[in-house]
């Protein structure tokens, strides 16, 4: 995901410009404090048991939602991205950007099973595609899709993307998208045959990092480094309407049963828009969070909202600011 030194300097100095709704439907109900001082990227909820997978340093964490402490910790995951979890299997992919490999673990027990090298630089982003039964790495610096038999770990296939990729979606059925930053566009691949079927422009978007996916609806969510959130029909690429969002922004999730689209943005706000009517879509709120929490993970069942963030000390120079020993927290974020 998206983490340069320009835009983390910028998040630290920055102060939140966005218009705030006097009394907000949404508030911090908790905050979960996990160990370590390392970076962060990507996190995910698994809704069937209820467990909250984090990104963090050279591990991943492990959250039992229910009780809101850590139940587990996977390490080993050099330069840790994200996390692709695939049930009907009992396994869990990880991405690990320094290693150009992926972390295989069992689901149950949240111990290492084996590590896969992949077919391009800095594994970033992963998703499982279920109808295929396949893994997607998509490997930012690379400028390429790595492809892995999720049954037997093998790697089947690298997709050229002729650009850097962001955040990924499925449709379940065997189509995915994924952002290119670096090209302002949005690929669309085909993941049976591992082809590149269409590649639709989102300007006037600028750098688009997360991406979600309203299915019902054919509505895809991509969120923008010049504070837009680009809405695409994910049947003809046409550009529906642009949203304005806050400033930061590497995230964005889909509630499909309230219609809310939250953006979380990095300067310390998470915006939230009203999709109940397709086409039409309006900003809600403007909720305060705190500076960095720029990824996101919902919980579906029970619609909490989860944001990884730290506090940072003062930046030297251009090197980049480090994290405040003992202030990694993550927010859970409850509301209508």
């Amino acid at each position: 995901m998206k983490n340069t030194l320009t835009g983390l300097l910028c998040l630290l100095t920055l102060s939140c410009a966005a218009p705030h709704t006097a009394v907000s439907a949404y508030k911090i109900a908790n905050q979960i404090h996990l160990s370590g001082d390392g970076f962060w990227d990507y996190l995910t909820v698994d809704a069937a048991t209820q467990r909250l997978f984090v990104s963090h340093g050279t591990q991943v964490q492990v959250v039992d939602l229910k009780t809101g402490r850590q139940a587990g910790v996977i390490p080993d995951a050099k330069g840790v991205h994200g996390i692709a979890l695939a049930a009907d299997l009992g396994k869990g992919f990880i991405s690990c950007g320094r290693d150009t490999a992926i972390l295989v673990f069992d689901l149950k027990t949240l111990t290492a099973v084996g590590k896969i090298k992949v077919t391009g630089q800095n594994p970033d982003a992963i998703l499982y595609e279920p109808s295929t039964q396949r893994i997607f790495t998509f490997n930012h610096n690379g400028g390429n899709a790595t492809v892995i038999d999720a049954v037997t770990d093998q790697v089947i296939g690298t997709i050229v993307l002729e650009g850097a990729p962001e955040f990924a979606v499925t449709d379940g059925a065997g189509t995915i998208f994924v952002n290119l930053e670096d090209k302002n566009q949005l690929a669309v691949l085909n993941a049976k045959t591992l082809q590149v079927t269409q590649k639709w422009a989102l300007a006037p978007g600028d750098e688009p990092t997360g991406l979600a996916f309203d299915i019902q609806h054919s509505r895809l969510f991509s969120v923008c480094g010049n504070q837009k959130m680009v809405v695409i029909d994910a049947k003809s690429g046409k550009i529906i309407q642009i949203i304005p969002i806050g400033d930061g922004a590497d995230g964005v999730a889909f509630d499909p049963e309230t219609q809310r689209i939250y953006s979380s943005n990095g300067e310390g706000t998470l915006t939230v828009v009203d999709a109940a009517i397709p086409g039409h879509y309006k900003v809600l709120d403007t909720f305060t969070t705190q500076k960095g929490a720029r990824t996101i993970a919902l919980n579906p069942q029970t619609h909490h909202i989860y944001l990884p963030t730290a506090e940072f000390e003062k930046a030297v120079g251009d090197a980049r600011p480090a994290i405040k020993p003992g202030t990694f927290v993550v927010l859970e974020i409850t509301g209508k």
